[in-house]
């Protein structure tokens, strides 16, 4: 019986799609190493809120921009709280002029006490001499008596106005702290993220106007199985992976600096089911922003420590 022989055009028309199945088999199924652990960059976000009412005379930011703690950048109008603080004043210094007065009252009093006192050493030589009655040094006591309770009236009236003038005072430095909320301060430094009000528009007392975070350090926070926190600590180095392009990473120096006390589910931003229900524990990552991290940027872990 006589085979025929298979020919060679055919075999290698078969064995050239073999060989590029076999080599894309090779290449998917070779060893990538995968990270630790996966999550985003995030900051601690601060919104600054008016503590004045009225119109905005100046708010000079804008978002994207670099703002230092202390700077002044805006004002709210504070005419009204001017015009109260200057009728404060006035009362309190029309209250002050009755002090004047009252003072030289209670000097004529102490000045018709002593007369008094002066008639009574003489009343009582005149009485032990016999030249004098007991009547005489009756109604002089009675007189002295009266004018004592005169004075302590008088320095009453005194006391009443001081207390006055403290509230005055109380009251223009309630006006002069509400003037001094009207210069909006910005109270850290850091990068505008969002300006929620213009300059002419009227706000209110605790209405937000922008927010504001540091950006120079950045938390990555991350979630690890159960297995992998032993071996997580406080302080220690871990490599940081965020995209340079489409096919390479770019390493960055992170050091752990909060770890979850209690397990939770994995949250669902995770893709697969099967790790989805898993415990995991949060962990944050700090790492120094050069200035290529952004809120919500996908980032990388590897553990120094740990064994592939």
């Amino acid at each position: 019986m006589s085979t025929n022989p298979i020919p060679k055009k055919l075999i290698s028309m078969n064995i050239i799609p073999l060989l590029i199945a076999s080599t894309l088999f090779i290449g998917c199924s070779g060893n990538h190493q995968k990270s630790d652990a996966y999550g985003n960059f995030e900051v601690i976000e601060v919104t600054i809120s008016s503590e004045a009412n009225g119109k905005i005379l100046s708010l000079d930011i804008d978002a994207g921009q670099l703002v230092e703690a202390g700077a002044v950048i805006g004002y709210i109008d504070s005419t009204d709280l001017y015009l109260r603080k200057a009728f404060l004043k006035s009362q309190r210094e029309a209250a002050a002029s009755k002090i004047i007065n009252i003072q030289a009252q209670v000097a004529v009093q102490i000045q018709q006490q002593n007369n008094i006192l002066v008639d009574k050493d003489r009343v009582e030589k005149l009485l032990q001499d016999g030249a004098a009655t007991t009547k005489q040094m009756d109604d002089i006591n009675a007189n002295l008596n009266l004018l004592n309770k005169q004075i302590l009236a008088t320095k009453t009236q005194e006391n009443s106005v001081k207390k006055e003038l403290v509230v005055y005072d109380r009251q223009i430095d309630q006006i002069e702290e509400n003037i001094r909320k009207c210069k909006i301060v910005n109270p850290i430094a850091g990068t505008i993220l969002n300006k929620y009000a213009e300059a002419g528009e009227l706000t209110g007392n605790g209405k937000a106007l922008y927010n504001i975070a540091d950006l120079s350090e950045m938390d990555l926070r991350i979630y690890v199985s159960g297995d992998q926190i032993p071996d997580v600590r406080l302080g220690d180095k871990v490599e940081v992976l965020i995209d340079s392009d489409k096919k390479n990473n770019r390493s960055l120096e992170g050091i752990i600096s909060w770890i979850a006390s209690s397990a939770e589910f994995t949250p669902k931003t995770i893709q697969t089911k099967a790790e989805r229900v898993n415990l995991v524990y949060a962990v944050k990552v700090k790492v120094q922003n050069d200035g290529s991290l952004k809120i919500g940027m996908p980032g990388e872990v590897n553990f120094l420590s740990s064994t592939k």
